[in-house]
């Protein structure tokens, strides 16, 4: 998805080092939930990398995932579901990477009533939709994740 300047007046990019620590502070705050979770639900794809964190740290074997698009490479859009889970969500423990609008988050709670939603980070507009997140960023806030980026040389603020 490209970043629309109409839209976004920030920028938060978040290295491969930062999200590990966010997830694992993530991690820690489900752990202090006590609930009993057997799965993880990762959302497909920005939920993949901190599942495989998340179920590292609590110890969780069984993952599946639930395929939801709601974005092109430009922008938000209509949401599809390419693959769904059984079941009605007890025991699972639905893990994304962020909740912007909640759009996918609404479709997700329809289809697992009864699981708890756990993002590493989580906009305004998004918010109400999870049980737990770590890092709250403004609505206008575009967030450059490590599987979006390339590390390369930036001019400075002033050049010579």
């Amino acid at each position: 998805m490209a970043h629309d300047p109409n839209r976004y007046q920030r920028n938060f990019t978040v290295s491969w080092e930062q999200l590990h620590r966010d997830t694992r502070a993530l991690a820690w705050r489900l752990h202090d939930m006590q609930l009993p979770w057997d799965t993880i639900v990762a959302v497909t794809r920005g939920g993949l990398v901190p599942a495989a964190i998340i179920a590292r740290e609590l110890s969780i074997f069984h993952i599946d995932t639930v395929c939801i698009t709601s974005y092109d490479w430009q922008r938000q859009g209509k949401t599809t579901i390419l693959k769904k889970v059984g079941g009605t969500g007890a025991g699972c423990l639905v893990v994304d990477d962020l909740v912007d609008t909640g759009a996918t988050a609404r479709v997700i709670r329809n289809l697992l009533p009864e699981a708890c939603f756990a993002t590493v980070y989580a906009k305004p507009a998004g918010k109400p939709m999870v049980d737990a997140y770590v890092t709250e960023v403004s609505q206008d806030t575009w967030i450059l994740f490590p599987w979006d980026s390339d590390i390369r040389f930036v001019a400075p603020i002033v050049s010579p």
